[in-house]
């Protein structure tokens, strides 16, 4: 249950957006910047390192739509699946074992990023921008699942709830919809 009255129908961060639509406004251009803008990081590889740092912060909610828009982009599930269990073991080049592993540090702190973690990145052949955006998506996921569970949103349990989600991140990122979020009140089986 929610600590603040939020849209039955927009669970997880999409009801925190609608709350507050002009706290929302710079928090998702940033984020379509981040996520899907222009970079030499695919947008899949982009919500990989979302999902690894909002698994590692246990926020149930973040994971599970980071993963099934990972998944979506991928087209596959196996990726996302691997990098939550074990970064150095999954099937991402060196380069995004590199950029995950920075990720996973700053979600600790960032004080925990070492000269050893970044030297290794560009060894691997990570630039300076793509460490850059890396530590920039790792702290505003940060954000992200502090808000959602800080506030106690709610977080659905039908795993179509997030392929429809993820759906929508890839067609139309990290916007919010120009006709709002009303259509999602009269499919409520996704959500429960």
């Amino acid at each position: 249950m929610p600590y603040i009255p939020l849209e039955e129908h927009l669970p997880g961060i999409t009801g925190l957006l609608e709350y507050d639509k002009i706290a929302a406004k710079p928090i998702r251009e940033l984020t379509q910047i981040l996520l899907r803008g222009d970079s030499t990081l695919t947008e899949g590889e982009r919500e990989l390192i979302a999902t690894v740092v909002s698994n590692g912060n246990q926020c149930r909610f973040c994971t599970a739509a980071h993963t099934a828009a990972a998944d979506i982009l991928l087209g596959e599930n196996e990726t996302s699946k691997n990098v939550k269990e074990n970064i150095v073991t999954s099937p991402v080049s060196n380069k995004m074992k590199a950029l995950l592993t920075i990720a996973s540090m700053v979600r600790e702190s960032g004080k925990a990023v070492t000269k050893e973690a970044i030297d290794k990145a560009k060894t691997e052949g990570a630039s300076d921008i793509e460490i850059h955006d890396t530590v920039l998506i790792a702290a505003l996921f940060c954000l992200y699942n502090r808000y959602v569970d800080g506030l106690s949103t709610v977080t659905p349990a039908n795993p179509n709830f997030y392929k429809g989600l993820a759906e929508r991140l890839r067609d139309h990122g990290y916007n919010r919809l120009s006709h709002g979020y009303d259509h999602l009140k009269t499919d409520k089986s996704t959500v429960a």
